[in-house]
């Protein structure tokens, strides 16, 4: 009797410790590590396993990997010692990090791809949707002496081949709301963007984040809202929009929203029309009352004088 009490507990024991195991395993998270190839046309991935939740740690977590000497000697690190990588925080959803002035020492195509490696990696932390690099306290600049501001993963178009990501600078015209919610505001922005977002994408993406610090304007789309695609045909402009768009968080008319949209748009060179679907559905209205099988031009009624 005593040694079939003894099994028992032997077995309860293993039984635990299974369950043990069993809990850690699913408490890991697997994590894209990017790097850079040495011949600096494309960025590679490894994975990672951490059990690490906390934002700050994960961070510290991620950019120790970021610094490692990849185990693929065609690649490099993405962060080295020679762009001296200072400091980095989390705030309001983005990692902010600050490099000594060795960084602006890169080749300015193994500088973009540097961006892309990090940035990738750390926005898939929970809490981090932005990455902002600084060089030696001040706002990291691109070749052409703008500012790059914070960077999404989404600016970093995976590549199949050789072809890399370049920027341009582009001035757009868009529309907003004025305070009423009644009326559009014409606001005139410069923007530096990859080159491997369309002009009419990158529209939509800018009025989709809303108004900018000293625009005298109010935002007229969900943020929550997804572009599915976008694509010009014939001087038509068709926005695919997932259903985030149908709900609006803002208090503005619903032409006020449609028109930002449209207006925006036709100021593009090639768009002379838009028409806006919902996951590719146009028989439904907007706000139930504008229906999006509209082919859409612009009207510049709405906007405020």
């Amino acid at each position: 009797m005593k040694k079939y009490g003894i099994w028992l507990c032997i077995m309860f024991m293993l039984v635990l410790t299974a369950c043990g195991k069993e809990q850690k395993a699913t408490d890991e998270t697997v994590y894209q590590i990017y790097e850079v190839n040495k011949e600096e046309t494309k960025v590679a991935s490894r994975e990672i396993t951490t059990t690490e939740t906390d934002t700050e740690k994960l961070l510290g977590v991620l950019i120790e990997e970021l610094e490692k000497t990849p185990e693929d000697t065609e690649n490099r690190a993405a962060i080295t010692e020679s762009i001296q990588l200072q400091s980095s925080t989390v705030a309001d959803e983005s990692a902010n990090l600050n490099f000594g002035v060795g960084y602006y020492a890169q080749s300015l195509t193994g500088e973009i791809l540097t961006r892309a490696a990090i940035v990738r990696t750390l926005t898939q932390i929970p809490d981090v949707n932005y990455v902002s690099f600084l060089v030696d306290g001040s706002a990291l600049l691109n070749n052409q002496g703008a500012p790059v501001g914070v960077m999404t993963a989404d600016q970093f178009i995976d590549n199949s081949g050789n072809e890399i990501n370049t920027e341009e600078k582009v001035t757009l015209v868009l529309y907003f709301a004025n305070e009423n919610g009644d009326k559009l505001k014409t606001v005139t922005r410069e923007v530096v963007y990859s080159s491997n977002i369309s002009l009419d994408k990158l529209v939509m993406e800018q009025l989709i984040t809303g108004v900018q610090d000293g625009e005298e304007a109010y935002p007229t789309i969900n943020p929550a809202t997804k572009v599915v695609s976008v694509t010009v045909s014939d001087g038509t402009c068709y926005v695919n929009l997932d259903k985030e768009f149908l709900t609006q968080i803002y208090k503005v008319d619903a032409g006020v929203t449609i028109y930002s949209i449209v207006n925006s748009l036709v100021e593009l060179s090639d768009v002379n029309r838009v028409q806006i679907s919902i996951n590719g559905e146009t028989d439904l209205s907007y706000k139930e009352s504008i229906p999006l099988a509209t082919v859409f031009e612009r009207n510049l009624e709405l906007v405020e004088q």
